[in-house]
């Protein structure tokens, strides 16, 4: 008997995408709402005595927002050397691009700060950033708020759907992934 794989639920569905304002920011309580969530879990894992797997998800999912908004814009700008997007364009409120980019340079070390810390739990010890990885989660988390309060809602909400879209296809080849690639379920 195979045991089938659960799959993460959707937040937002293409209707909630289509009603969203493609002119405004989404609403002020809900980014005070997401912002709050992601500062109270980052606060958790500095300092509770053994940090809870909701507060690594909530700052799992902002570092993976924001790599979406990075990788996954509408033109994405690549870097001469290598080739990889290092930004993305996405229409402002105002209907002008605004460049969304890793503006710290950090997104690939929160990954791996947030990988380590997965790892922690694993290894029945607290879930916990060390230092590069604390400073690395927190610039992810301003170029978030950066870009939740200059992006349209319909725009925000298009990333979370991309997002968990990313995700699903993560999961999908969990069994075929390249070496070196992790993925991480807590």
């Amino acid at each position: 008997m195979t045991r089938k794989r659960r799959t993460p639920k959707t937040h937002y569905s293409l209707v909630h995408e289509l009603f969203a304002s493609d002119s405004a920011p989404m609403p002020a309580h809900t980014r005070r709402h997401q912002l709050t969530r992601m500062a109270d879990a980052l606060s958790e894992m500095m300092h509770a005595p053994r940090p809870g797997n909701e507060a690594w998800r909530v700052l799992s999912d902002a570092v993976n927002l924001l790599e979406t908004l990075v990788l996954c814009g509408e033109a994405p700008v690549k870097d001469a050397t290598t080739g990889k997007t290092i930004a993305s364009h996405w229409r402002g409120c105002d209907g002008n691009p605004v460049e969304i980019a890793d503006a710290s340079g950090l997104l690939a070390d929160a990954i791996t700060a947030m990988a380590k810390a997965g790892e922690r739990a694993f290894d029945g010890k607290p879930m916990r950033l060390d230092g590069p990885g604390l400073q690395a989660v927190r610039a992810v988390l301003e170029d978030y708020q950066t870009a939740l309060e200059c992006l349209p809602a319909r725009t925000m909400v298009r990333c979370h759907r991309t997002t968990e879209k990313r995700i699903r296809e993560i999961y999908g080849r969990i069994d075929h992934l390249p070496d070196g690639v992790h993925v991480m379920v807590i």
